[in-house]
């Protein structure tokens, strides 16, 4: 007989014993792993604008399908969102879709719904066959690393208590769509413009028609129909891009060690009533039940069997060719750890690493008035310090933006802001009656408001407080009215305000051969200014523009500001 390290031969006689229900359970699976990987990757490239704001009224822009549904039924997400938010967002109520029925079946979501899940099971399924056998069987024995990811989830959670919400930085729905849509899906979408260039180049004109017919499935069906580009792109796809290749080290790594969600929803699950039971006498010593399996959970007879980490994905029993393992309700407890063993010690260090590491990230002047001139925040966005309580750098609301004006920060918000929402005037300006960032953002860390509430376009214009994201500047020794005597009024054809912010006065200044030249030169009004960046966008000075926008006068800060607000006398 094969030792506990083998792997031992398939009974034939036993094969019959398979559990069949359990075995189509497994295939169910996988369909369902493929069926919400399209869903989410459908939903993730339905979050964009494909019409056009001059040619439907400002109050039917909204976009057709739930695209923020996976984020909204994330149970770390709300969780997170209602410490740190001392709230919960409406939206986030879907989050009890998936944590009630883990209550009583155990961690279904991570093996048949997570989508990174399912990807990292994807790759875990490339390890080559020099791998498989001894090895692989090994590499799927519980390991102790394993509770790392308890402590990333209390550390977490404690900064969100102290009001931080950087859990988006490792929780794996956030983390997915913001590497898929903001370096992925642009990559992607550089490539196939590409392709289609050359193809259409060639005499072929059934190359031709293969470029008609790839470019509509692209750009009108599965990708975007617009260019994208963001900062850091490279960077976010190199995330996702290791978390994937550690797959082949060892089996779906990040799930195992890191993954905060897949931590919480195992803390969850032990009070399941669904779990495994192991027929000792069955066992025939084989170890296949270890072959395929993806928590790490200890299916093998003899061990315990750790319930927190099961992704219920079913190969153990699938695998078993004596019958000896089944699921069923109200098993046996005597073979189960229903609780992971995480150490006094490691739980207190844990939380004060998670409350330690909020002050140190704050030491810079990320949440001050006098940080980065550039921190621009979209239109609806909460003050500063609710802001980055919120939002979980998702970058649904940076795919959303039909102008690609918004981008991840790297420095503009401190550390703590680091892939949260900015706006870069010069890459793109924020539309007049566009508030689909807000219609996405999942959390409320960009409040949903209305083309009226927002009040910049003329048909929702509401003059007494429009919501100003920022105020532009002139750089006079830049701009060509000013420093070359070279007719320019650009900036004030494209302000979109009514009145414009940006108005022209008309000055006689000297030209090159000492002449006066009459030129009109731009001013900007203050009080009128929101902000949007159409200016310094089309501004035609090239690198450093001649206008460009700061964040200050924005309305969510009542500090800063450039104008202070005059208070009216009572009248006798």
């Amino acid at each position: 007989m094969p030792g506990r390290h083998g792997i031992g031969t398939l009974n034939p006689h036993g094969g019959a014993a398979y559990n069949r229900c359990t075995l189509r359970l497994a295939r169910l699976r996988r369909w369902s792993q493929i069926v919400f990987l399209a869903l989410f990757l459908f939903l993730l490239a339905r979050t964009e604008f494909r019409g056009s704001f001059r040619a439907q009224p400002a109050a039917e822009i909204r976009l057709p399908y739930p695209v923020s549904l996976f984020l909204q039924a994330d149970p770390l997400v709300a969780l997170t969102n209602a410490l740190a938010g001392l709230s919960l967002y409406p939206g986030l109520l879907w989050c009890l879709v998936i944590l009630i029925p883990t209550f009583f079946l155990g961690r279904f979501f991570c093996g048949w719904i997570c989508p990174l899940g399912t990807l990292n099971h994807f790759v875990s399924s490339w390890k080559s066959e020099a791998k498989r056998g001894r090895r692989l069987i090994e590499s799927n024995r519980y390991r102790r690393w394993q509770r790392w990811k308890y402590f990333v989830l209390l550390a977490v959670l404690a900064a969100a208590l102290v009001g931080s919400g950087i859990a988006g930085w490792l929780d794996p729905i956030p983390l997915l769509v913001r590497s898929l849509a903001l370096s992925v899906m642009p990559a992607l979408q550089w490539s196939v413009d590409g392709l289609l260039e050359l193809l259409y180049r060639t005499d072929s004109w059934a190359l031709v028609l293969t470029a008609e017919g790839l470019g509509f499935l692209f750009h009108h069906t599965l990708g975007s129909f617009r260019a994208l580009h963001f900062h850091q792109a490279f960077l976010l796809g190199l995330v996702l891009l290791v978390i994937l290749a550690l797959n082949l080290r060892v089996t779906r790594l990040w799930c195992r060690a890191v993954c905060p969600l897949g931590a919480l929803l195992g803390l969850a699950s032990r009070w399941a009533i669904l779990g495994l039971e192991k027929r000792q006498a069955a066992c025939g010593d084989c170890n296949r039940c270890l072959l395929h399996c993806q928590g790490g959970d200890e299916p093998i007879p003899g061990s315990r069997w750790r319930k927190t980490e099961c992704h219920l994905c079913f190969n153990c029993v699938a695998d078993c060719p004596e019958a000896g393992l089944r699921f069923r309700f109200f098993p046996a407890k005597d073979d189960a750890a229903e609780r992971p063993d995480l150490g006094r010690r490691h739980l207190v260090g844990s939380l004060a690493a998670g409350l330690a590491v909020v002050p140190l990230l704050r030491a810079a002047p990320g949440l001050s008035a006098g940080g980065n001139e550039r921190r621009i925040r979209p239109p609806g966005a909460l003050a500063e310090e609710q802001f980055l309580a919120r939002c979980i750098r998702c970058g649904q609301c940076m795919k959303v933006c039909p102008n690609n004006a918004l981008h991840p920060a790297l420095a503009e918000a401190g550390a703590e802001g680091l892939w949260t929402p900015v706006l870069v005037p010069r890459l793109g300006y924020c539309e007049t009656s566009c508030v689909l960032c807000s219609q996405v953002c999942p959390t409320g860390a960009i409040w949903e408001i209305t083309p009226r509430e927002k009040g910049w376009s003329e048909s929702g214009t509401n003059p007494s407080k429009p919501v100003r994201i920022g105020t532009a500047f002139i750089d006079r020794g830049r701009c060509l009215p000013w420093a070359m005597a070279t007719e320019c009024i650009v900036c004030e054809e494209w302000c979109p305000t009514s009145p414009k912010a940006i108005y022209l006065r008309p000055a006689e200044v000297p030209g090159p051969d000492g002449k006066p030249v009459a030129v009109r030169q731009p001013w900007v009004n203050p009080e009128i200014c929101v902000g949007c960046g159409a200016c310094e966008y089309a501004c035609p000075v090239q690198d450093r523009p001649a206008i460009y926008v700061t964040s200050v006068g924005e309305s969510r800060s009542r500090a800063n500001q450039i104008l202070l607000e005059r208070r009216k006398r009572p009248q006798a």
